[in-house]
């Protein structure tokens, strides 16, 4: 994945830069994610492996999956993607833009787990809590996991936040037999 991740960066850095530039992340959002999902399917994926075809032939084969035509900035990059032989590279692509795209709209992405389920109540308190905590907007999803015994754990990007019943034994466990 480091690999793919790093093959993937300049390319993802390019798209967001166009993006910005020309106010299109909506365009740009859905156009990469819907390049990652036919990229990373299996047969699509052997097929534009395949040494015989063209970089011209496979920008075709990609241009007839989509349904509707893309937009021609997207059609340029596939393009330079398809010379570079990085066509395998869209999922990783699409993900690193939108993760430069939050970083830009000052968004993050939050996962609750809590042991029981949240009421709607619940969820918009916790989340505006988590706006003033983080000072950015929050997308907010919610899991439940009865093993955490009580409280919750938050993700926000890197960050962890372990205020869970469980989290706590661990601690008091660890620091017993220190």
């Amino acid at each position: 994945m480091a690999e793919s991740t790093s093959l993937a960066r300049p390319y993802a850095r390019a798209a967001f830069e166009a993006a910005r530039d020309s106010g299109q992340f909506d365009d740009w959002s859905q156009s990469l994610n819907l390049l990652a999902a036919i990229t990373s399917d299996d047969r699509m994926a052997s097929v534009l492996r395949h040494p015989g075809l063209s970089a011209q032939e496979k920008i075709q084969l990609i241009s007839d999956v989509c349904e509707n035509p893309l937009p021609e900035s997207v059609n340029n990059f596939i393009h330079i993607m398809a010379e570079n032989r990085r066509l395998a590279q869209f999922p990783a692509v699409a993900a690193l833009f939108e993760a430069y795209r939050h970083d830009h709209e000052r968004i993050v992405d939050v996962t609750l787990t809590t042991a029981f389920e949240l009421n709607d109540e619940q969820k918009q308190r916790l989340s505006q809590a988590l706006e003033k905590r983080l000072d950015r907007s929050v997308e907010l999803s919610v899991e439940s996991d009865q093993s955490i015994i009580g409280g919750v754990v938050i993700r926000a990007g890197d960050e962890v936040i372990d205020a869970s019943l469980r989290g706590r034994l661990n601690r008091l466990a660890n620091a017993m037999s220190a």
